[in-house]
C-alpha cells in the first residue's frame, strides 16, 4: 500500500539505535495518515519550531517521496522533513529532524538521513542543505557527521538574520551546505 523500507543491514553500522534486541524499525516514506502522529513528534522536540498539523500534513503527503519516517516497534520514534528545492531539483533542502526524546543519543537522526539519501528516486541529489540556529548544537553534530563522511566540503553561511529577516523574533538560521560524494551517498 505505501512504499516501505525495512533494513537489515544497516543495524551493523548502527548498531548503537537498537535498544532491545525485541525492537522492531521499519524506515519508509510517511503517508497522510502519519501527519498527526508527525505534528505531534515534533511538539516533542523543541527547540524544532512547531508547524501547523496541516503543514505536516502536507510534508506526509504531497513530500512523501523527500520524508522518511523511523518507526519502532509500531510507533513513530522519528521524523525527517526534506524537499528537493525547485530551483535546484538536485539539491534536496531538510527542514526539519525530529528524534523522539525516548530514542535520543542512539544514532537514528544520523540513520534517518542515510536512508532517505539512498533512496531510489535520489540518488540524483547533489548537495544537501539545511539551516540550523547557534545554540542546536545536536543538529550541528548530525551534519557536521555528514560532511565528514564527504569530505567535510561543506559551507556555512547566514541565511536568515535575527534582525534583519526575523525582527528579533527567531534566532538567526545559519545556511550548512554538503555536496555529496556519489560513492558516499549508496555505499
Amino acid at each position: 500500500m505505501w512504499p516501505t523500507m525495512s533494513t537489515a543491514y544497516p543495524w551493523v553500522a548502527y548498531a548503537d539505535v537498537l535498544q532491545k534486541q525485541q525492537d522492531e524499525w521499519i524506515f519508509r516514506q510517511p503517508h497522510i495518515h502519519d501527519g498527526d502522529d508527525v505534528n505531534q513528534l515534533i511538539a516533542d522536540c523543541p527547540p524544532l519550531d512547531i508547524n501547523s498539523a496541516y503543514c505536516n500534513f502536507l510534508q506526509t503527503s504531497h513530500f512523501n517521496q523527500t520524508c522518511v519516517v523511523a518507526e519502532c516497534n509500531g510507533a513513530i520514534a522519528g521524523f525527517i522533513s526534506a524537499y528537493r528545492k525547485p530551483d535546484a531539483p538536485q539539491e534536496l533542502f531538510v527542514w526539519q529532524v525530529a528524534v523522539s526524546p525516548r530514542h535520543r543519543g542512539k544514532g537514528l537522526a544520523f540513520h534517518m538521513l542515510q536512508e532517505l539519501l539512498q533512496r531510489d528516486g535520489l540518488q540524483d541529489i547533489a548537495a544537501l542543505e539545511t539551516t540550523i540556529t547557534k545554540t542546536n548544537r545536536g543538529s550541528w553534530r548530525l551534519f557536521e557527521k555528514l560532511d565528514a563522511q564527504h569530505g567535510k566540503h561543506g559551507q556555512v553561511s547566514t541565511f536568515l538574520c535575527e534582525a534583519t529577516h526575523f525582527n528579533g523574533k527567531h534566532d538567526t538560521e545559519y545556511l550548512y551546505r554538503i555536496p555529496l560524494v556519489p560513492s558516499k551517498v549508496n555505499p
